[in-house]
């Protein structure tokens, strides 16, 4: 890997605006980087039934997924793990217990129940909360997403949640913050819903980070991260040089080393163009 780079890539808010299709530059960018013998990856909070076939059909060497516990490299299945069922429930019964509404997150889909889905269709969502803007895009295509009633309960990768009341979720920290991220998403100060996303503490976006550089023989030092949310923040502490795009939260900027472009003005390919990846 001398002299050659790894690229990590978020993709809502990021490589793409939420559930648009790729720019002609983004694909450009990603193309012309890996033909000079870069290697570039996506690495998402989405599961893999979600990972939108135009953004796949781009070309990439690999793809970290479910904010870490899913990688791909080079067409294989490197890694695809789990919560067991029994931790799913038992931070469902947590987050009920104080009026939160979650979505699971499975390697089958997405599942989320009726009262999420009235809050999420007259949520306002802030401009740099891309993951409630996702969110919000998904209920109207109906992409993945299906009722409570169909979970399999064969375990999942991670929960999301909403609800209307901020203080609620402080309410849960006690009980789930020593094994999972509490990773809040920005919000108005007028804001009508609070969303956010548990994330295993022991595996994220940033340890699986250090999982690609083993099985390349590189270094983090070669690695370049690009984010726009709360979830990318171990990806952005983990990585040689940490990109936060304009539109990122203002609380993930701290951790990065450069601020590019926003999505809409195709921050990822100016920011190649400036790193000498292409």
């Amino acid at each position: 890997m001398t002299g050659k780079k790894i690229v990590f890539l978020d993709i809502d808010g990021t490589f793409t605006v939420p559930l648009e299709c790729p720019t002609e530059l983004a694909v450009r960018a990603v193309q012309k980087a890996r033909e000079n013998g870069h290697k570039v990856f996506i690495s998402t909070g989405r599961n893999m039934p979600i990972v939108s076939e135009d953004v796949l059909e781009v070309g990439f060497d690999g793809v970290v997924a479910s904010a870490g516990r899913h990688i791909e490299i080079d067409g294989k299945v490197i890694r695809d793990s789990v919560l067991p069922e029994d931790i799913i429930q038992h931070c469902l019964k947590i987050f009920h217990r104080y009026g939160i509404y979650c979505r699971i997150e499975s390697p089958e889909g997405i599942y989320i129940d009726s009262r999420l889905q009235e809050i999420l269709t007259s949520a306002s969502a802030d401009l740099s909360n891309s993951e409630l803007i996702r969110m919000k895009k998904e209920l109207v295509t109906g992409i993945g997403v299906k009722p409570y009633t169909e979970y399999p309960r064969n375990g999942a990768y991670k929960l999301g949640f909403i609800c209307t009341d901020l203080a609620d979720i402080e309410r849960t920290r006690p009980y789930l913050e020593k094994e999972f991220h509490y990773v809040i998403h920005p919000y108005a100060e007028d804001a009508d819903c609070y969303n956010g996303e548990i994330i295993w503490r022991d595996m994220d976006k940033g340890e699986a980070m250090m999982r690609v550089c083993e099985y390349y023989g590189a270094d983090l030092s070669d690695t370049i991260a690009f984010g726009d949310s709360m979830n990318d923040q171990q990806m952005l502490e983990h990585s040689g040089i940490a990109v936060a795009m304009e539109n990122a939260s203002q609380d993930l900027k701290q951790y990065a080393d450069i601020v590019c472009e926003s999505v809409e003005e195709d921050g990822i390919y100016h920011e190649f163009q400036r790193l000498n990846l292409i």
